[in-house]
């Protein structure tokens, strides 16, 4: 009995070791690699994009500056009402100086005395004339100086009316105080609240923005090409943009500007480009916001009719470019090939030379799960 375990306990033990060297050469044997078979697409197409990141922006956004210094009163429009040319979008209180009034006021008294002095000798001097002694000449000249001594108190007057209510006699209609729109459009941003200060636009001040109106049914879109893309780009190409706020719609544009001199920005070269946006329906520009961010689509490389690779069957060395054209598939044996390459858009590449119709490539490897 003894013996019969003695025996099984030996068998037990050599089937142990054989397992465990079976396992061990299986999980150290290398399987077969297999590859994806690619075949070149014939008079394919390909297309090769730049995308650009930007913002969209009116063509032209005008600062309203007012023409006197004053304080703000009372502001009747608000951001995002339509105006035209000559509404009130503002009125001002003017807060005139002490020694601007009494300047003013110093004037006046001259003036009235200028004229009481021109009207004497004007008066005198038509007596005379009237009895022939004064001649037809020296009378003109006294009447022509009164009439300027008038004048001049008038114009004293209106300076100090100027001064104290910002409005003079002689242009009601055009009061100064009042702030209207010089262009049609709609009011962007009012940085000023009533009671701020404002002063007008000088050799020395570039004067208060009191609002900012622009057209928003001619946008542009404004972005930034780096100095190796600028160089792709023609004005009169046409442009996709698609604009994040707007959902996934795209909208088109037409390139119009491309800036001569680039801006270094983190150690590379921008350029500034500008499209036009088109055909805008009213019911999108009703939506469109200045300052949207958007990416434009441009199509720099068209051609059709051409065959095509994976650029996954590519690999390169030095300056040139291989391929793994299939000789068998069981077992599986291929060859490299060197095939000269054309455009590429990412995907697939255009080969100019190499491969010939029917033949297959070798790609990606495929892995095991």
């Amino acid at each position: 009995m003894k013996k019969f375990f003695k025996i099984a306990l030996w068998a037990l033990l050599a089937l142990a070791v054989v397992l465990t060297f079976s396992y061990l050469w299986r999980q150290n044997s290398t399987p077969e690699t297999r590859y994806e078979i690619e075949e070149p697409k014939l008079s394919d197409s390909i297309v090769k994009k730049l995308v650009l990141a930007g913002t969209i922006m009116p063509r032209n956004e005008v600062a309203i500056k007012p023409r006197i210094p004053g304080i703000i009163a009372e502001i009747l429009c608000k951001p995002g009402d339509e105006v035209k040319v000559g509404d009130i979008i503002a009125r001002l209180a003017v807060r005139p100086e002490i020694m601007q009034i009494s300047n003013a006021e110093q004037s006046i008294r001259q003036a009235r005395l200028n004229l009481e002095q021109a009207k004497q000798v004007f008066e005198r001097d038509q007596k005379l004339h009237e009895q022939s002694i004064v001649s037809a000449e020296e009378f003109e000249r006294s009447k022509t100086n009164y009439e300027m001594r008038r004048n001049e108190l008038r114009s004293a007057e209106e300076s100090l009316m100027i001064i104290r209510k910002g409005i003079g006699l002689s242009n009601v209609q055009e009061s100064p105080t009042l702030i209207r729109a010089t262009v049609s459009g709609k009011i962007l941003s009012i940085p000023v609240k009533v009671g701020s200060s404002v002063i007008q636009a000088n050799n020395f001040n570039e004067g208060t923005t009191i609002a900012s109106i622009a057209n928003m049914r001619d946008l542009l879109f404004r972005g930034d090409a780096d100095e190796t893309e600028v160089g792709k780009l023609s004005v009169g190409q046409e442009m996709l943009l698609s604009i994040g706020a707007m959902g996934e719609g795209r909208h088109a544009a037409r390139l119009e500007y491309i800036s001569p001199q680039g801006t270094p920005s983190g150690g590379a070269t921008l350029f500034e480009v500008k499209g036009q946006l088109l055909n805008l329906p009213d019911s999108l520009i009703s939506q469109l916001r200045a300052g949207y961010s958007a990416n434009a689509e441009i199509i720099i490389v068209r051609e059709t009719g051409v065959m095509t690779i994976p650029e996954t069957c590519v690999s390169y060395r030095s300056d040139s470019t291989f391929v793994q054209v299939v000789t068998s598939q069981e077992p599986f044996t291929s060859e490299e090939r060197y095939v000269r390459l054309g455009t590429s858009d990412g995907s697939k590449v255009v080969v100019k030379e190499g491969l010939k119709q029917g033949e297959r490539l070798r790609g990606n490897q495929i892995f095991n799960r």
